[in-house]
């Protein structure tokens, strides 16, 4: 059996997007098996894990400090 790692990656990328549409029709095991596909190419492809704390590419004087959630209806 061919393992995920010995595929192209258009084939690849292929049986993502059918197992994909699969688990959108309902199948319940279809949404871990496109889940591995799309890892397998995002791995492939070298894509950097997100580092949430650097995803504001604002300045960091124009940044604006978030107030605390029990202050959101208070006026200032």
């Amino acid at each position: 059996m061919t393992t995920k790692q010995e595929l192209p990656d258009e084939v690849l990328s292929a049986m993502a997007v059918e197992w994909r549409r699969k688990a959108l029709e309902g199948d319940l095991h279809a949404r871990g098996i496109a889940h591995e596909l799309e890892t397998e190419l995002r791995r492939r492809a070298g894509a950097p894990f997100a580092r949430y704390d650097t995803l504001d590419m604002r300045p960091l004087g124009m940044r604006t400090a978030r107030r605390p959630w029990w202050k959101l209806w208070r006026a200032h």
